[in-house]
């Protein structure tokens, strides 16, 4: 779980307390930036160095097809819900946010593993700019982070209010400040080139993916300027991407427990979630499933990380085949089920 303002400004800076956790003063700014070249290809370490921990690390995180036997073993005889997150999971990572495209392909098995499994797509973007994307309306779509859940809206099997698919949203009353801060920060960071705000309803993304790495203490101190006459919301860090939410205690890991409970599996036994991220916001996600003891989390990363998932995938092409695999395993066990 992510830290509160309070506790952070109580403890020293390292980097573990960057992650995820809230920006605050010059020197922490300094710190960040410092993090984020760190964890920079360009700025990795020696050749050697690199295979070592890349060997250690996937000792520890092996990957996801690799494995993939182990994993149908382990969740066998029970329910399989797949929490998958879009940017760098279901689409590659670019440079411009609004061409995050997903292939046709994924697209497709997308659908088809929303057929064999209850599905939703868990992502710091708005809901609706996630829709747009996936344009799937059989799934489970949790944006800005879980602050805007909404069920499937055809064959829900989720609760309802006024016959209406599941719909919560624990931050509405953030709407109106919400949009004077993005307005604030589109005006304090046009000075930034390549800055880019932006709008996810429930929460604002900084990105600075196209920004001369100089820059980027300097707009980290412009993105803390604006915030610091809005104490209700809080700063965090993503994947080249500043991140503006309110202070409420929501997390993806949240809204994972709040879509396992829409569908009926709150206290079950039998049940067996599987959630695949790429960035420091799904480790609340896969937190919550190693404190559960149930499913696993899956990390799609080249890079070794610090990380409370189980398996690791590269790259979107990967989390591609080890889904179409779930499928063809679920029909096949289906085809074999209707023989007997």
């Amino acid at each position: 779980m992510i830290t509160d303002a309070k506790s952070v400004l109580n403890m020293s800076i390292t980097v573990t307390l960057l992650q995820n956790r809230e920006i605050s003063a010059g020197a922490r700014v300094n710190a960040w930036v410092d993090s984020v070249r760190a964890s920079s290809p360009t700025h990795t370490k020696s050749t050697s160095s690199v295979t070592d921990d890349q060997v250690t690390w996937n000792l520890h995180h092996p990957s996801a097809l690799e494995m993939f036997e182990q994993i149908i073993d382990a969740s066998k005889g029970k329910q399989i819900v797949m929490f998958l997150d879009y940017d760098g999971t279901l689409s590659p990572i670019v440079e411009d946010p609004d061409r995050a495209f997903m292939s046709k392909k994924m697209r497709k098995t997308v659908r088809k593993l929303a057929k064999c499994f209850p599905t939703a797509i868990v992502s710091g973007r708005c809901r609706d700019k996630v829709y747009k994307f996936v344009k799937l309306a059989e799934l489970y779509y949790a944006g800005s982070y879980g602050l805007d859940i909404k069920g499937p809206e055809k064959r829900s099997k989720s609760k309802s209010v006024n016959g209406e698919s599941v719909l919560f949203q624990p931050a509405s009353e953030f709407l109106p400040m919400i949009d004077e801060v993005y307005k604030q920060l589109v005006d304090t960071t046009k000075s930034t080139p390549g800055a880019k705000v932006e709008n996810n309803k429930f929460c604002l993304s900084v990105h600075f993916r196209c920004v001369d790495e100089k820059k980027w203490s300097e707009l980290a101190q412009q993105v803390r300027s604006v915030l610091k006459e809005y104490p209700k919301l809080r700063l965090t860090q993503g994947r080249k991407v500043l991140e503006i939410r309110p202070t409420i205690k929501w997390d993806k890991g949240k809204a994972l427990e709040f879509l396992l409970e829409s569908l009926g599996f709150a206290n079950c036994t039998d049940v067996f979630p599987v959630y695949i991220g790429d960035d420091r916001t799904d480790e609340d996600a896969f937190k919550i499933l190693r404190d559960r003891g149930q499913g696993f989390g899956i990390l799609v990363s080249k890079f070794p990380k610090e990380t409370s998932a189980s398996y690791s995938l590269q790259e979107p092409d990967e989390v591609m085949d080890f889904l179409r695999r779930l499928v063809e395993w679920k029909q096949l066990s289906l085809q074999a089920q209707s023989r007997m």
